[in-house]
């Protein structure tokens, strides 16, 4: 399957929403569904206590995120979102005329970052299949280069790369230049997917794991992301933690989040299985839908953004005429299919 891509580096800040109300918001790839009850119950009783703040410097989320992940709690660093932590990260690496290497289109809250931090994009294309070119990606570092994006799941396509393939490339970049692997959809892998990143940490003291509990966990609102790496590298990036930045709320919500980790498998399979469905329905009426490996579909254009627009639907749109939406919701779904089934 071959799909063109067009550069998609502008800055969030320019893309407006419809002025008119839609009917379904599959703009920012958020679970369709609310905290799982165990979760909800949770945080409203911690809410009881808001009017006392949360610990100074977080503690005890890297504690309890740490041992579900495998790492000592000294290697984590929590924050505001993953978001909020890549900027962490990336205001703790940076230097005058530093540069920032992506895959493009990608997550566009890096650009954002990247000029708040003073750092220079430089955007390298996918390849046809809607893969990040690592082989470009490796001749685009050069002495400027600070830091690698990596994103497995792919943000907008959905694609992933081959554990070989993100070896070759992580044994490729200069260990001065940090590394971050952007796994903000990772729970969405299948088991067989999934790349053993203790391993890879063990081996590269440049590499920092991010992830969040936007996604699958629901728990957007709330902004909660972390990210793990070698000890001597998170602590430079806990340099900069926001103090009273983490709430109590946030702590809570973790906790029973993992606690409940069935129900969470479960509706995983549920965003999986609807995201399978509307795919296959959109080959069926001749659009080259990659695999997507996340809880979103990339619908290639032109065309496609307009169609969704004019069905009400707000997505994310690209240049082209391309665009992403969220999957999960089966009405939403069918909504998408009947909005652009007739553009091929």
């Amino acid at each position: 399957m071959s799909i063109r891509f067009s550069e998609d580096t502008r800055s969030s800040r320019h893309h407006r929403r419809p002025s008119s109300p839609a009917r379904f918001d599959l703009s920012l790839s958020e679970n369709p569904f609310p905290p799982l009850p165990s979760v909800l119950r949770a945080v409203n009783e911690v809410l009881a206590h808001a009017n006392r703040y949360p610990e100074f410097l977080p503690r005890q989320l890297p504690e309890i995120i740490g041992r579900h992940v495998g790492v000592r709690d000294d290697q984590v660093v929590v924050g505001s979102g993953a978001t909020g932590v890549a900027m962490q990260i990336m205001q703790s690496v940076a230097f005058d005329g530093a540069e920032i290497v992506t895959g493009t289109p990608t997550f566009d809250g890096y650009p954002i970052m990247a000029e708040m931090v003073g750092m220079t994009l430089v955007p390298v294309p996918l390849d046809d299949a809607g893969n990040q070119d690592l082989s470009a990606m490796r001749r685009a570092i050069d002495k400027r280069t600070a830091v690698v994006v990596v994103c497995r799941p792919h943000n907008p396509t959905g694609t992933i790369l081959s554990a070989g393939e993100l070896k070759s490339f992580l044994n490729a970049v200069p260990n001065r230049v940090t590394v971050v692997l952007d796994e903000a959809y990772a729970e969405f892998l299948g088991p067989e997917e999934r790349v053993d990143t203790l391993a890879l940490l063990r081996k590269h003291p440049n590499l920092l794991v991010l992830r969040t509990f936007s996604k699958a966990y629901g728990l957007a609102g709330l902004r909660v992301g972390y990210a793990y790496g070698r000890r001597e590298l998170v602590e430079r990036v806990r340099r900069l933690q926001l103090p009273f930045g983490v709430s109590a709320s946030a702590l809570a919500a973790v906790s029973a989040s993992y606690a409940a980790e069935p129900e969470l498998t479960a509706r995983i399979r549920h965003i999986t299985g609807e995201r399978e469905a509307l795919r296959d329905a959109l080959l069926a009426c001749g659009h080259a839908v990659p695999r997507s490996h996340a809880n979103f579909l990339y619908l290639p254009g032109p065309g496609v953004a307009t169609a969704l627009r004019r069905a009400r639907i707000a997505a994310k749109a690209y240049p082209d005429g391309s665009a992403r939406i969220a999957v999960g919701d089966r009405e939403a779904g069918r909504a998408v299919l009947a909005a652009v089934a007739g553009l091929r």
